[in-house]
């Protein structure tokens, strides 16, 4: 309860309303949805918004409200996943990097280096084109593209941490390496991947959509937002809604995360004291002088 209060505070209501949202539709989706996302009927194809399909049909006769949802669904698993697998690989390597220094340290870093100067699409791209398009081998492709970002973040702490007093106290009293990388130089570390991926999420929602645009991804029946856009093109002039609402939805899901993670960045700097909560401090602290 506490983690919640303090996001709370940080990032304020109508974001974390606007993130809540998504995340509620993610996880109940599947019982929210009015029809099944992948159910065809085509005698009621190409249907405009109506009582019965609240957003209307595609040329296949789907309810377009359930798509857009099963979309969600698919977009931030993707999301979770991809961040999930970049950030634990590259935390590792990342902490045994600044951690240990000479060799091992120039080693992993050069790779590192090496995977920052290509853009992460292009990476992805490749391992896609080799592995083939399918879901999972994009979420592959994905964190594989995102792992020297958080490797080199989590080096850069861990290294300013790492010569710090506590951490030759600790040494001093023999607290092993293992327990001195796990104990206290991950958490120093996981604040800032967490900062840092809360902000990459709309990017990755994005690339998701751009790989499944591209017939890279995600692949039909399956419902994602970047897939519905480029199967929705050819009746653009008809039925302007089919790419209109995935198209909307997939901006304010990047807009939201992207809003998230700078609010986070934010909460975490130090700022100014107001006037008036300095005459507060200072008329708390006089009563306790005089108590």
């Amino acid at each position: 309860m506490k983690a919640i209060k303090d996001l709370y505070k940080a990032v304020g209501l109508p974001i974390c309303l606007l993130i809540g949202f998504f995340i509620f539709i993610a996880v109940f989706g599947k019982y929210l949805s009015p029809y099944d996302p992948n159910a065809q009927n085509l005698l009621k194809a190409s249907q405009s918004f109506s009582a019965e399909h609240w957003f209307g049909t595609d040329n296949l006769g789907r309810d377009t409200l359930s798509r857009l949802i099963a979309g969600a669904r698919t977009t931030l698993f993707g999301v979770t996943l991809v961040l999930l697998m970049a950030g634990t690989v590259g935390m590792v390597i990342g902490t045994i990097s600044g951690y240990f220094g000479g060799w091992i340290d120039e080693i992993l870093m050069r790779i590192v280096d090496f995977g920052l100067s290509v853009p992460s699409l292009v990476v992805a791209l490749a391992i896609v084109g080799v592995f083939g398009p399918d879901f999972w081998n994009m979420i592959l492709a994905l964190a594989v593209a995102w792992v020297p970002i958080y490797a080199r973040l989590t080096r850069g702490v861990v290294a300013a941490a790492v010569n710090q007093p506590y951490i030759e106290s600790l040494r001093v009293l023999g607290a092993s390496r293992t327990r001195i990388i796990v104990k206290h130089l991950t958490p120093a570390a996981l604040g800032s991947v967490l900062i840092y991926a809360s902000a990459d999420a709309g990017v990755l929602a994005l690339n998701i959509a751009n790989l499944s645009f591209l017939g890279l991804g995600v692949q039909p029946p399956q419902a994602e937002w970047g897939q519905m856009l480029v199967a929705a093109l050819p009746y653009l002039e008809e039925a302007p809604r089919l790419v209109i609402l995935p198209g909307l939805s997939l901006t304010i899901m990047v807009i939201g995360f992207n809003l998230l993670g700078e609010a986070i960045a934010l909460a975490k700097n130090p700022r100014p004291m107001s006037k008036r909560r300095l005459f507060q401090r200072r008329r708390e602290f006089l009563k306790e002088i005089a108590a």
